[in-house]
């Protein structure tokens, strides 16, 4: 499943520096300029889980193979970019094709890294970025409404739908709101879904610190910390220098250098988890004597829809699925002390999947 998170922000806030960590690449050259970035990198990465350690060690599976997150490196967006500025027009077509932002802030001070706007400001940097992306959607529906209100007038259910849900976003927009806060009901959410809103988008806010303030923070990104709960998105803080030093560093010197600058984990994980949350993802597992598996659905999909995952023949021919808690299948040695102590559930084709699921699928050919 490809699920992309779009790393967005200003010129010269560490994006590619924190896209070249993510992803252990140079990929995408990070200089000290606006544009150095034209064309969206990509790249794939491990989701940080050490419950497959522990599979793969009851199990004795001779492969490891964690689930990923795709993420797109797009050009740094400027003021005026919906209107075409800078690269604006390419820049928002491709943040319109990711599932989630990740918007990077610049929240260190070093007088040697240009700042488009002159000064390091946070709070300044989110709203530039908000209105562009805000003024495009503005643009967009207010276009599209006229198409649809024709539609409307005759028999088309799902174009009344739409320019229902159209009529809900724009005011809010108008009044400089995101089209995320649009009231909605779940049997809507794919239809909103479909308009292709990037205020709609879930936001994850990375804090780019400087390397003193890797480990809990500073000023600036408090002042993030706060905006993110209260318009109940996501925050984390990172140190992208650190990140790019440990990218490149031998798996045996990492934890010492995490230790010397105060820091328990690279601050990668944390971006890589809380995008995996703010997707709304969960994860199941595969075990076996070859291989122990971590895939990825997001939260509230049945069996059926898990199996086909893997393959689609698996969907179509569900049976039903032999399940164990992940806490069971530790805690009880593996698949057959489950089964002996009678943890191993066979579940239809209405079992919603839980985080951390054990599976094993019947299907019929």
């Amino acid at each position: 499943m490809g699920f992309k998170c779009g790393i967005v922000g200003l010129p010269n806030v560490g994006k590619s520096t924190l896209f070249n960590a993510l992803t252990q690449t140079a990929a995408a050259q990070a200089a000290n300029y606006p544009f150095c970035t034209i064309e969206p990198n990509v790249g794939e990465v491990a989701v940080p889980d050490p419950r497959l350690d522990d599979l793969v060690r009851i199990a004795s599976s001779k492969e490891k193979i964690p689930t990923r997150l795709t993420f797109v490196d797009i050009a740094g967006l400027v003021r005026g970019a919906s209107k075409g500025e800078g690269l604006g027009n390419q820049f928002l077509a491709n943040i319109r094709e990711v599932d989630a932002i990740a918007h990077v802030v610049r929240c260190f001070t070093d007088g040697d890294v240009t700042h488009v706007e002159g000064k390091v400001d946070p709070a300044a940097d989110i709203e530039t970025i908000e209105t562009e992306l805000m003024l495009a959607d503005l643009d967009s529906l207010e276009r599209r409404a006229v198409a649809l209100e024709k539609k409307a007038k005759g028999a088309d259910k799902e174009a009344k739908e739409s320019l229902d849900l159209v009529n809900r976003a724009l005011p809010l927009l108008r009044e400089g709101k995101p089209a995320r806060l649009v009231e909605r009901k779940p049997d809507e959410e794919k239809l909103f879904q479909s308009l292709g809103l990037m205020t709609a988008k879930p936001v994850l806010y990375v804090c780019n610190v400087d390397e003193t303030d890797a480990d809990k923070g500073n000023a600036y990104s408090d002042a993030v910390f706060a905006r993110a709960k209260a318009e109940g998105a996501i925050a984390v803080v990172v140190s992208a220098k650190i990140e790019s030093e440990i990218a490149v560093m031998p798996e045996a010197d990492q934890a010492e250098f995490l230790e010397a600058v105060g820091l328990t984990e690279p601050g990668l994980n944390r971006v890589i988890r809380a995008g995996y949350d703010l997707l709304g993802l969960v994860t199941y597992f595969t075990v076996g004597p070859k291989e122990a598996r971590a895939w990825t659905i997001t939260k509230g999909t049945r069996a059926p829809g898990a199996a086909g995952v893997i393959h689609s023949d698996f969907e179509k021919g569900f049976i039903r699925a032999e399940t164990i808690a992940f806490q069971d299948y530790t805690t009880l040695g593996g698949e057959s002390g489950a089964r002996d102590a009678g943890k191993l559930r066979l579940e239809g084709k209405d079992y919603v999947v839980q985080d951390g699921d054990v599976l094993h699928f019947r299907f019929a050919n």
